[in-house]
């Protein structure tokens, strides 16, 4: 979230779980608590935009995913051609004063829509089938309002018939930990999101300086991942997919420019927790 976005005094009821993970927010975040996360409605957004790319690019794309049977490694690949993709914020439509608009960009992502487009196109064999599962996987029962938004990773993870499957215990073994957290409620019993439903939720997240090699070969090309967060109502800070390449593991995500790898390990350092699911072909 930009210091600009920060300023606007109607953010707070406009927030998203989705994606916060980037130093210079944090400090932003701490100053202006109730005003975070914004996936809102400004003047220059539009619901439509491929950037780059062509229609029938993205069904090359999915025809190519289409011939890969792994689930992990159809992300993988889906995944790969939305690198140097630049970051985008607020791009989504919709706030509890504002109708919510279904909105496909492709020319920006940010670390949650950059999920959604990956996931997508996962499910999807053609342009039509990709705009239809995009609605389904960003909105509960496909319904676009703001209300039926997945705001929250665990949420967008545990929806009804998703394919898929919260890895988090399975990879972390002993050194899993167990939180139970209402999301959208603050510390303070107020709510992130007015209007919006508190999601009783229990998180499973393994503790980042317990990763050692054993538990990274557990982890898998085209993982989910969230970077657990400690505060009050919130699931995770930010999101990414596990990418293993040359023997090493890398965190695929929508940085603060644009969508890069990054060597996992160092990128942990000082995180407070992961959180693992992991794409399965039922769907």
């Amino acid at each position: 979230m930009s210091q600009a976005a920060a300023s606007r005094p109607d953010l707070s009821s406009r927030i998203s779980g989705r994606c916060f993970g980037h130093p210079n927010w944090r400090i932003a975040f701490l100053l202006i608590l109730p005003i975070f996360l914004s996936c809102c409605a400004v003047p220059q957004q539009k619901p439509f935009d491929l950037g780059h790319w062509k229609q029938i690019e993205i069904e090359q794309l999915q025809d190519k995913a289409g011939d890969i049977a792994d689930p992990g490694d159809r992300v993988a690949l889906i995944s790969e051609a939305f690198l140097k993709t630049p970051y985008l914020a607020n791009t989504l439509i919709g706030s509890a004063e504002t109708s919510e608009v279904f909105t496909l960009r492709l020319d920006g992502v940010d670390c949650f829509t950059f999920l959604d487009y990956v996931e997508a196109l996962r499910r999807s064999v053609d342009f039509e089938g990709f705009k239809n599962a995009l609605r389904y996987i960003r909105y509960r029962n496909g319904k676009v309002t703001f209300l039926d938004r997945n705001h929250f990773f665990s949420v967008w993870g545990n929806t009804p018939l998703a394919p898929l499957r919260d890895i988090t215990a399975q990879v972390g073994g002993t050194n899993v930990r167990w939180v139970e957290k209402y999301l959208n409620q603050k510390g303070d019993g107020t709510l992130y999101l007015p209007g919006y439903p508190l999601k009783k939720q229990v998180i499973a997240f393994i503790l980042p300086e317990m990763i050692d090699a054993v538990l990274l070969s557990r982890l898998r090309s085209g993982d989910y991942i969230g970077i657990y967060s400690p505060l009050p109502g919130l699931d995770v800070s930010h999101t990414g997919i596990i990418i293993k390449k040359g023997g090493r593991t890398f965190l695929r995500h929508a940085s603060q420019q644009q969508v890069i790898d990054e060597a996992l390990l160092p990128y942990l350092g000082g995180k407070k927790g992961l959180v693992i699911y992991r794409p399965v072909a039922e769907y």
